[in-house]
């Protein structure tokens, strides 16, 4: 049987389990600066597209211990190096083509007990691995 979804309806449905998930784990974890037992967390966001057209997927990244998805041990050694800030991991010296399929990707939770609030567009997913390391490589 195939069943057909809006891009917006799965994107309205995305954003709900990032609330839910979100609420849950900060009321379950209190953390405070210096205390890194509630373990650090991102709920990660890649939605492939553009306003027209979109395909969203998410999950949730935990790093104590790595789980989320498949390259998640790789992803948050990457994050722990940088301290949690995306926007400080070091690019990768790699060739993307100059192809335009935008991909915008978000982050939401917490590393060190700050919270972590990152959005940014790419021209195309080479482009995003490549500024991003394996952190929103949710297909791996």
């Amino acid at each position: 049987m195939t069943h057909t979804h809006t891009a917006t309806a799965l994107r309205r449905a995305a954003r709900t389990g990032l609330t839910a998930a979100a609420v849950l784990l900060a009321a379950a974890a209190p953390v405070s600066a210096g205390d890194r037992s509630g373990g650090d967390y991102l709920y990660l966001m890649v939605t492939k597209g553009d306003s027209r057209s979109s395909d969203t997927r998410g999950t949730l990244l935990l790093c104590d211990p790595p789980q989320g998805h498949g390259r998640a041990a790789e992803a948050c050694a990457q994050l722990d190096a940088a301290d949690g800030d995306i926007g400080a991991l070091p690019a990768a010296d790699v060739l993307c083509p100059m192809l335009y399929a935008p991909v915008t990707v978000q982050a939401r939770g917490q590393w060190n007990g700050r919270p972590v609030e990152y959005r940014q567009s790419f021209s195309n997913t080479c482009l995003m691995e490549a500024r991003t390391g394996a952190v929103f490589a949710l297909e791996s």
